[in-house]
């Protein structure tokens, strides 16, 4: 039985792998496959479909999450080292079943992703990023049915160390309390706060976000 944890082959674009000691809320298996920019913008609209289905999104206000979720994503496509991983459930005889989705893209080094931490950032970040090994997840979709199985967790875990990463980061609005601790109960670490000026011509108010880290755990010594 493989671990969580345990580095397993990377999941190119096309390719699909299944994850054989996790069995899903409605049995059959679930198969990790990784996407590419052109499959992610060929999937973009089952992809938000599950966005909503699966986020606390208030009655009424579907439209916007979906679009804004969707702006996300057409704006991480176009970023050099977009990765997308999707997990599909798949029971004998029928279609697979979009149960998961994870994106990003790997942080700059000249650490412009955190422009706008307040305070120092950690010497072990700082020095992560400035080499090359950190990757920023932008979002993480997870089917309600498996929210609480780890999928979400082997998503994000599997995304990372694809990429030869050593810690994940993301942001989560500061007011977003549901989904900061979503985050937080897959493992993630409040790293401090970002302030995000608005962007050129925008007359909305600056953006206060909590920055977060994935790290990884150290691999198991050979025996």
């Amino acid at each position: 039985m493989r671990g969580e944890h345990e580095l397993m082959a990377p999941t190119g674009p096309g390719q699909a792998q299944r994850i054989d000691d996790y069995e899903p809320s409605a049995g059959g298996v679930i198969y990790l496959r990784g996407l590419s920019r052109w499959q992610a913008e060929d999937q973009r609209e089952e992809i938000a479909d599950l966005y909503v289905e699966s986020s606390p999104v208030t009655a009424g206000d579907e439209y916007d999450s979906r679009a804004a979720f969707l702006h996300r994503l057409t704006e991480d496509v176009r970023r050099p080292g977009f990765d997308m991983l999707i997990a599909e459930a798949t029971v004998s005889g029928e279609a697979p079943v979009l149960v998961g989705a994870v994106f990003g893209c790997p942080v700059a080094r000249d650490g412009g992703w955190w422009q706008g931490f307040r305070g120092t950032l950690p010497p072990h970040i700082d020095q992560l990023t400035a080499s090359g090994h950190v990757f920023a997840i932008t979002d993480v979709v997870v089917h309600r049915a498996e929210r609480d199985r780890g999928l979400a967790g082997r998503l994000q875990h599997r995304l990372i160390t694809d990429h030869q990463s050593s810690l994940g980061v993301t942001t989560v609005p500061a007011s977003n309390r549901a989904v900061l601790a979503a985050f937080q109960g897959w493992g993630w670490q409040d790293v401090g706060e970002i302030v995000r000026p608005p962007r050129e011509f925008d007359d909305t108010p600056p953006v206060t976000l909590r920055a977060l880290s994935f790290p990884l755990p150290e691999p198991s010594p050979a025996v």
